[in-house]
């Protein structure tokens, strides 16, 4: 196999400058367009309903805006079987809709499309309250997973600094989980339940790639403990580069499969789970490589010269 002699440490700042102009970016989208949240964490309303044969989306509004005051989205999907076709009203926030209007609606959407078998597909509200109590939930049950992160990784990689190997592989976490984010921001894809099974998911990728360099560096730092804190960790993620980026690559291609088929037909649920995960494992690779690793260094290099500063 080849052999790489890359110098991640200097890779650190332009990869930094990247990661930061991506959140820069997202920062003016999410100002300009702001965050669309699902229903689960900031309430209101959803309402979908099945179909036969083609309706115009002007014509689903025309009725829609007789029986709705109130600022609301539509989106048309279909199954992949290619046999059920919906198109879905959301409401979010307070924007809620009563039952009374729901039914005034459905009505009216039988009877104006009377030949193309109108049904209720599905009907969920949530109110604000729930809807905050969800999101306090998803945010626990992710800072849970950090600080298992860094007590694991911490216990595991003793020998060689397992505190400080914790805190900066959990930096290049952090890292991927914003990526993630500000990719839904730019895309303009709904925060949903999705997303939080995404953030999971790129936390074990992500510290998966980490734990394999931190490994190889306490190989590498057994038969080499003269070594160089910055070299030792160039060579331990130059020998395992190869088989990082395979994995990521592998794992980026199943996704992108699920992000075409979402695209074609146009399944939200899959498209706001598909494309910031896609996104998340690039960054996760990226961020094992050229981020935990070149941090670890900074911070170990920090305390040898406060030791040898002490000394003196």
């Amino acid at each position: 196999m080849r052999e790489f002699k890359i110098d991640f440490n200097k890779a650190l700042k332009p990869v930094l400058i990247v990661y930061a102009a991506i959140f820069i970016i997202g920062i003016v989208f999410s100002v300009i367009w702001g965050v669309d949240l699902d229903i689960n964490f900031s309430g209101g309303t959803k309402i979908s309903y099945s179909y036969t044969g083609d309706i115009a989306e002007d014509d689903i509004k025309t009725v829609v805006d007789e029986h709705v005051d109130k600022k609301y989205t539509l989106g048309k999907s279909t199954a992949l079987a290619g046999d059920t076709q919906t198109f879905e009203i959301s409401l979010v926030g307070k924007d809620s809709l009563s039952a009374e209007t729901q039914e005034a609606l459905s009505a009216a959407l039988t009877e104006k499309f009377g030949d193309n078998e109108i049904q209720l597909y599905n009907s969920n509200s949530v109110s604000p309250t729930i809807a905050g109590s969800f999101f306090l939930k998803s945010l626990v049950a992710v800072l849970i997973t950090a600080v298992l992160v860094v007590i694991y990784v911490g216990i595991r990689f003793k020998r060689i600094g397992g505190v400080s190997a914790a805190v900066t592989a959990l930096c290049a976490l952090v890292l991927d989980i914003l990526v993630t984010f500000f990719i839904c921001v730019i895309f303009r894809l709904q925060i949903d339940s999705n997303y939080i099974a995404v953030v999971l998911t790129i936390l074990g990728y992500s510290l998966n790639d980490t734990i394999v360099i931190y490994d190889r560096v306490r190989e590498n730092e057994r038969f080499n403990p003269d070594m160089e804190i910055g070299d030792l960790v160039n060579m331990s993620v130059n020998k395992v580069m190869v088989r990082n980026i395979v994995t990521t690559v592998t794992t980026v291609l199943a996704v992108l499969t699920i992000v075409v088929v979402s695209e074609l037909f146009g399944l939200s649920s899959l498209r706001t789970f598909a494309i910031p995960m896609a996104f998340g494992l690039l960054s996760g690779a990226i961020s094992s490589l050229f981020v935990s690793g070149p941090l670890w260094v900074i911070w170990k290099r920090h305390k040898a010269a406060k030791v040898a500063t002490a000394k003196k």
